[in-house]
């Protein structure tokens, strides 16, 4: 009988489905035996919670199959994985909808002023609406930094809610990315991310954190942007240089900045509250992007689909390694 543990927590659709298949054993987890998982695990599910290296990966000797919910795999080592031949599985597309969503919510949260509005009059202060002007989004350009699943679904939606232009770069997407003869999205692709950040009124980031795109946007990139350009880190932490960012909004440089991902997760008052926390045009929320309760039961759902289909031998095309 396979031997699961879930490491993180996953929706309880997802869960109820788990402790309906039979021959297969799964902690789940709350329960304390889940601190034992090297010892005997077939399989792991877990989400960005769980970092796993390769002294974790060579210490469980029975481990064949790893399934993260989600995209990004940043958290695993895939080199590793490889290395002791375990299979590693990931979810993607899944979130696009749900990520994509907050992108926009955000965009629009930074440039009609929402949340800083809303702390002072909570504060007790008083509102005087003509000294507290927000931007309009209507007909303005959003840069796409990467043409994935993500990056496509916030270009479809721009178009429909701000009936904006979309300029796009991704130097590793194909030439006929987001063109089909079905679902073709129009947009202006560009192949320097600088002539992308000078056009655009609001820069929307949707890449992993790789080698080549940590610290992607950093002081020279931020002196690139318009001054009252909105900057959307929804991807990871560390492809904004956070430094150079508090720098630039201190200066001016830029108008308002969103992070769901930071160097720091779940940011705290403690680590940013003399920093990016005390500037009134920068919203702040956990890497909540694909936190939707349709989203988590349905890539919940996937990654047990994905299980039990590599628990019986079948191949799967969200195999990474």
């Amino acid at each position: 009988m396979a031997k699961l543990y879930v490491l993180d927590p996953y929706h309880p659709d997802a869960l109820s489905k788990l402790l309906s298949t039979p021959n297969l054993t799964t902690i789940l987890p709350n329960d304390p035996a889940k601190q034992q998982w090297k010892d005997d695990a077939v399989a792991i599910m877990l989400r960005s919670e769980t970092r796993l290296t390769e002294a974790d990966i060579a210490a469980a000797k029975n481990l064949k199959f790893i399934l993260k919910q989600g995209v990004g795999v940043d958290n695993i080592d895939l080199d590793a994985a490889k290395k002791y031949g375990i299979q590693v599985f990931n979810t993607p597309a899944l979130n696009s909808e749900a990520v994509a969503e907050l992108s926009i919510a955000l965009a629009l949260a930074v440039a009609r002023r929402v949340t800083e509005i809303d702390r002072r009059i909570r504060a007790g202060e008083k509102i005087v609406r003509s000294k507290m002007l927000g931007r309009s989004l209507f007909r303005k350009a959003i840069g796409i930094v990467g043409m994935g699943n993500i990056g496509r679904v916030v270009a479809k939606k721009w178009i429909g809610a701000m009936e904006g232009n979309v300029i796009a770069y991704d130097p590793y997407a194909p030439e006929d990315a987001w063109k089909n003869n079905s679902d073709t999205i129009a947009h202006t692709r560009v192949y320097q991310v600088e002539e992308l950040l000078s056009a655009s009124d609001v820069v929307s980031l949707h890449v992993p954190l790789t080698s080549s795109t940590r610290g992607l946007i950093g002081s020279e990139q931020l002196k690139i942007m318009k001054k009252e350009a909105i900057l959307l880190n929804c991807a990871r932490g560390g492809v904004v240089d956070e430094k150079a960012l508090l720098e630039a909004l201190k200066t001016g440089e830029i108008g308002g900045v969103a992070l769901d991902a930071s160097d720091v997760e779940p940011p705290t008052v403690e680590v940013y509250g003399e920093g990016l926390l005390s500037c009134d045009n920068v919203i702040m929320t956990p890497h909540i992007g694909a936190s939707t309760m349709e989203n988590q039961s349905a890539s919940g759902i996937a990654v047990v689909d994905t299980l039990l289909k590599v628990l019986g031998g079948e191949e799967v095309p969200n195999r990474l390694v």
